[in-house]
């Protein structure tokens, strides 16, 4: 086991790509929060489109944008770091331009803001993982990664607090919040490029046959896709089953909504820097058994009284989001630990490309579970969820704890 020595806020900056970076991240998770939000009112409000029509544009964005993850792997492995984050914050940049020359009623133009806006935010945590890994190893990288995780959902919250306060100002100040949001992925993408991080690319081993990581790396790409299910969970899931199956106040999605967010933000960097002692697969195994359980105490908790469902559902929803730091603590930091050095931006775009086909797929498969009543939703996911951690942890890899500092 190995020894922990505190992290100080100058190792974290220096481990995450510098204070230039850091602000990089800070301004980039401010506008991705102002834009989630706010893309679809714009559509509604500002465009006049059709509820339907807006969901489908963003949804036909988000999914096509996941078509540009083999291009950016292979862009990562010839060493470009830097360059391709500042890309991806450029290519948001050019969505919001489309978004704001969109006349009303054409739903074209929204689309195509929409799908640039897509590319973006598919590209951006390879690039970003990828960038931290070569300025950082062994522990301090998967400290730095929690760090920009709990970093991000901060300002994703700010954003979308900001984004809230906006609706009252009408068409023009969502309007002007828009044009807000590119200038901030502009300047974001300013100080990203200005770190200058580049990698000397390794040369593949002359073994012959595969030289990709995809072969060592199916059953976790596999489960990340069920994995990555729990982040629609306190957005999509508890609502749904809290409004429409328990009859309680949308008070009580709110609160766990909040609640999760504050988790995350308090908790990624110490738990992730507390598991970082164990083999991360081993980790992310524990995050699946724990996640499994959760599912298991919402089902427990859909049976109770009406007084004190939404209680225990919010309750539960704790051991969720510990879950979910757990899983999103460790899952990146295992690509980058079983990845060769010569495709670790393939394998990263390859479980971006889970990650985006799980978000993607989520919603539909949650809607359409809790349909069938709370055994159903609740009862598949648990069980899908147990099969995955143990697909994860029955693969051998050697991977260990992560190393206080990186061998030289």
């Amino acid at each position: 086991m190995a020894t922990t020595t505190k992290l100080q806020p100058r190792d974290l900056v220096r481990a995450c790509g510098g204070p230039r970076y850091a602000v990089a991240l800070t301004v980039d998770a401010l506008g991705t929060g102002l834009l989630r939000p706010l893309l679809l009112l714009y559509g509604v409000s500002v465009l006049r489109l059709t509820a339907p029509a807006t969901g489908i544009a963003m949804t036909a964005g988000a999914v096509v944008g996941l078509v540009c993850m083999p291009a950016v792997g292979r862009w990562l492995d010839r060493g470009a770091r830097s360059t391709v984050v500042a890309a991806s914050m450029l290519v948001r940049v050019l969505g919001v331009a489309l978004l704001l020359a969109a006349p009303a009623g054409d739903v074209r133009l929204f689309a195509a803001a929409a799908l640039f806006l897509g590319i973006g935010n598919q590209a951006w945590p390879a690039a970003h993982a990828a960038l931290v890994a070569t300025v950082a190893h062994g522990r301090e990288r998967d400290v730095a990664l929690a760090g920009s995780r709990a970093l991000r959902n901060a300002g994703l919250g700010v954003g979308a607090l900001l984004a809230t306060a906006c609706l009252a100002g009408g068409t023009a100040a969502l309007q002007a919040l828009a044009a807000v949001t590119g200038l901030a992925y502009l300047a974001a993408a300013a100080l990203a490029w200005s770190v200058h991080v580049h990698a000397h690319p390794a040369a593949a081993p002359a073994t012959g046959g595969n030289d990709g990581p995809a072969p060592r790396m199916r059953a976790l790409l596999a489960a990340n896709v069920i994995y990555v299910f729990c982040l629609n969970v306190p957005e999509i899931a508890l609502p749904l089953v809290l409004v429409t199956q328990l009859h309680a106040s949308p008070v009580w999605s709110g609160a766990i909504f909040v609640a999760n967010t504050v988790l995350v933000v308090s908790l990624q960097v110490p738990v992730t820097v507390l598991m970082s002692r164990f083999p991360r697969r081993s980790v992310l195994a524990v995050g699946g058994v724990v996640l499994t359980v959760s599912y298991l105490g919402f089902l427990a908790a859909t049976f109770l009284g009406h007084d004190v469902a939404a209680p225990a559902v919010a309750a539960v929803s704790v051991l969720c989001t510990l879950g979910e730091i757990i899983y999103a603590g460790s899952a990146t930091t295992l690509v980058t630990a079983l990845a060769p050095a010569h495709a670790l931006g393939r394998a990263l775009a390859r479980f971006q490309l889970s990650t985006g086909f799980g978000l993607s797929a989520s919603p539909a498969a949650i809607t359409a579970l809790a349909s069938h009543g709370p055994a159903a939703l609740w009862g598949t996911l648990a069980a899908a969820t147990l099969l995955s951690a143990g697909a994860v942890a029955t693969e051998k890899d050697g991977d260990g704890p992560c190393p206080e500092h990186p061998s030289p």
